[in-house]
């Protein structure tokens, strides 16, 4: 596997996480109660900070060599 089509897999993984995150948030703000909507929002927020960390490592590692 190329290092080019493996940086797109890992930007696909980051672009899943922040998909996730965006429906935990919308569960724990719309449709859950008590301790669920605890813990699918910390599950959220832990999602679109990994998300953010690979998105940052994709876009600053550069171009792949040919």
């Amino acid at each position: 596997m190329t290092p080019g089509m493996l940086k797109m897999y890992i930007s696909f993984v980051g672009i899943g996480f922040m998909f996730f995150a965006v429906i935990l948030i919308y569960l724990s703000r719309y449709k859950l109660r008590g301790f669920f909507k605890t813990l699918s929002a910390i599950l959220a927020y832990i999602f679109m900070i990994l998300a953010g960390i690979i998105i940052f490592f994709v876009v600053f590692s550069g171009p792949v060599a040919d």
